[in-house]
């Protein structure tokens, strides 16, 4: 049996946490994958599958496999590709990710036109409030919020946000603008646990940095829950100023303490690219980063 058949389907069933899901995802038969990943094993000698009723998960030694299998099959598609020409189409699957409410507002557009244009590629695009393993759960394409940690992955700067305090007028107008942090502890305050998991707000840079211990009126779960509240004029929340952009735009929502405010926090688009680079990737990279450099909320 092919070897590269065998990683294929080894691949999928890892990565899927079952045989059943695998087999969909390569359009094959479960017993068909079931055989392929138990030659694999015999071949290697190793176990790579721990399987019971209830899950599939890949042993310490298919960990090791599994992330050798990945860059050796994206290394044969990027050489494929290669052969192809460089004026070849992006066709194959491409795996993006992004925060939940910044995937919603901007990628997903992109995503959509991407889509568009060019007929031979799928998406699966993983909206989640989380820094995803790239690597591991094998993501091409990721845009993060904030410092980027050290890594292997390349990165394009396409845009920046702030921290910013918001209401609403009818709210600032009842209740009065703060003129400084300390001046917040006398106002109603509505905090997202994700954003402001300890409620503590920190104002300025490192060198003047000022942290104020908030105790909310409202404390909720999501970023739209915190949006929804304060439209309604239910006190002041901080948020990423994507996040209301469109609602700054049009008055429903003010900000206010800008001078207090951090530095802005960079957006990157990062990727795995091998030495070739995968035309779906780098053709995927140049049209979001296109689309995100021109948006105005954005830079």
């Amino acid at each position: 049996m092919d070897r590269f058949h065998q990683m294929s389907v080894y691949v999928a069933v890892a990565e899927t946490e079952s045989f059943a899901a695998g087999a969909r995802k390569l359009g094959m038969s479960p017993p068909a994958v079931t055989r392929a990943v138990a030659a694999l094993e015999e071949e290697l000698g190793v176990k790579l599958l721990n399987r019971t009723t209830r899950y599939v998960r890949a042993t310490d030694a298919g960990l090791r496999y599994l992330d050798d299998a990945r860059r050796i099959l994206a290394e044969v598609q990027e050489a494929d590709e290669v052969a192809a020409g460089v004026n070849a189409e992006p066709r194959g699957h491409l795996v993006v990710t992004a925060p939940v409410l910044f995937g919603q507002l901007f990628v997903m557009p992109s995503v959509v036109g991407f889509l568009q244009r060019y007929p031979d590629v799928d998406v699966s695009a993983l909206f989640l409030d989380r820094v995803v393993n790239m690597l591991q759960e094998g993501v091409d394409v990721g845009i993060r919020i904030g410092a980027l940690p050290d890594s292997s992955m390349r990165a394009i700067r396409v845009g920046q946000v702030r921290r910013i305090l918001c209401a609403s007028p009818d709210y600032l107008a009842q209740f009065g603008i703060p003129n400084t942090p300390n001046d917040l502890l006398q106002h109603q305050i509505v905090a997202a646990r994700n954003v402001s998991p300890t409620i503590e707000w920190k104002f300025g840079d490192d060198e003047t940095s000022k942290a104020i211990r908030i105790k909310p009126r409202l404390t909720v779960t999501s970023n739209d829950g915190a949006i929804a509240a304060v439209r309604h004029g239910a006190g002041i929340t901080r948020l990423l100023s994507y996040q209301v952009a469109g609602l700054l735009q049009t008055g429903e929502l003010k900000t206010m303490l800008g001078e207090f405010e951090a530095k802005p926090l960079p957006i990157h688009i990062v990727h795995r690219e091998g030495r070739h680079g995968s035309v779906k990737i780098r053709t995927f990279v140049d049209f979001m980063a296109q689309a995100l450099k021109e948006n105005s909320a954005l830079n």
